[in-house]
């Protein structure tokens, strides 16, 4: 029969984000039933709803920063029990078989992860339906515990903003004393101010926004550089070890390679339009230009358990799951410190 959900979709890439209705899939014996309390909004929702990536299935249902309550448990289910506070992010199920998903690195699954939103369920029944929904059914080991130190409506962008900047700091091992820049100050930029802070690195924002200065001191950043002024390039050449690029608008990659100090390394996080790399900033300093793409199950763990022994969560704004479009506008001309939240209990 199915498990009838309220929701919000978008039915093709032009019409809103509008109340709908579906059936979700009754859980099995190794699912959870988990009723959503919370669910951010991530820019990658905008994309998908507005066909940019030219992969989007409508109808769809977007979300993947996901928090809430277990309600059922399958009967095979032995690391869950109704009541326990959990999240779900960017994927909710793998191959489990590949090199990638046997080192628990599933968002790298060889045939390819099993998307929260806009993906083929693996057993074949169907679309994946994401966290604009009143509740979801996910397989137990694609689930995560949020601690109970942390609010849980700022805790929920910290399944995708969060694990996204968290994970390569910590797998490039960023530590106590590295100079370390975070280009950009957004949903992703905030978070990795917080957590490159956390880890002990000396910590600089470099944005192009002049008035963004008084928010990276206040979200724990040790210093500021506006790069409006292309001087700034060459004064700060060879001063960093680790640079975060969370920026998705084009900019010139090279220019930021040149302010790594020998063998420092450049990751990017953010997705910005094709840009020539230079061999040069490149082989002269044995620098490296890295990606990296969110976290696996037991990396995200890893990620909540930091964030509730530090104190760490997202800057939000909450918001009525009828506000979404708006949101969606603000999110365009950048309106948003730092990430939008619904209360799903305004979908009721």
């Amino acid at each position: 029969m199915g498990l009838p959900t309220a929701a919000y979709a978008v039915q093709s890439e032009t019409s809103p984000v509008a109340p709908w209705s579906f059936e979700r899939r009754d859980p099995g014996a190794n699912d959870v039933l988990i009723e959503i309390l919370y669910c951010g909004v991530c820019h990658t929702d905008i994309h998908f709803v507005r066909g940019e990536w030219g992969n989007s299935i409508y109808p769809m249902v977007p979300g993947h920063e996901i928090v809430g309550k277990v309600t059922q448990v399958g009967s095979a289910v032995t690391k869950w029990s109704a009541g326990d506070t959990v999240g779900v992010g960017c994927f909710v199920d793998s191959c489990r078989t590949c090199s990638a998903c046997l080192a628990g690195e599933e968002q790298y699954c060889e045939p390819g992860a099993t998307f929260t939103y806009n993906g083929q369920e693996k057993n074949g029944s169907g679309i994946t339906y994401g966290g604009y929904s009143t509740q979801i059914v996910v397989d137990e080991n694609y689930v995560v515990r949020v601690p109970e130190s942390l609010p849980l409506d700022a805790a929920a962008p910290l399944l995708c903003a969060g694990i996204t900047t968290y994970s390569p700091l910590h797998h490039f091992g960023v530590k106590e004393g590295m100079r370390v820049g975070i280009v950009g100050l957004g949903g992703l930029g905030h978070m990795g101010v917080k957590f490159a802070k956390a880890m002990g690195a000396h910590v600089t924002v470099l944005s192009h926004s002049s008035n963004k200065e008084s928010d990276a001191l206040r979200l724990g950043a040790d210093a500021f550089i506006a790069t409006h002024d292309p001087e700034v390039f060459n004064t700060h050449a060879g001063t960093f070890d680790f640079l975060l690029d969370t920026v998705s608008a084009a900019h010139d990659v090279n220019a930021y390679l040149n302010l790594l100090k020998l063998d420092g390394r450049m990751v990017l996080v953010g997705l910005p339009d094709p840009t020539p790399v230079a061999a040069f900033p490149l082989v002269f300093k044995r620098r490296s230009l890295s990606g990296s793409l969110i976290g696996g199950i037991r990396e995200t763990q890893e990620m909540l358990d930091f964030c509730g022994e530090k104190g760490i969560v997202c800057d939000i704004e909450v918001i009525a799951m009828s506000e979404i479009n708006e949101a969606y506008e603000r999110m365009m001309k950048s309106d948003v410190r730092y990430r939008f939240v619904i209360d799903m209990a305004t979908l009721k």
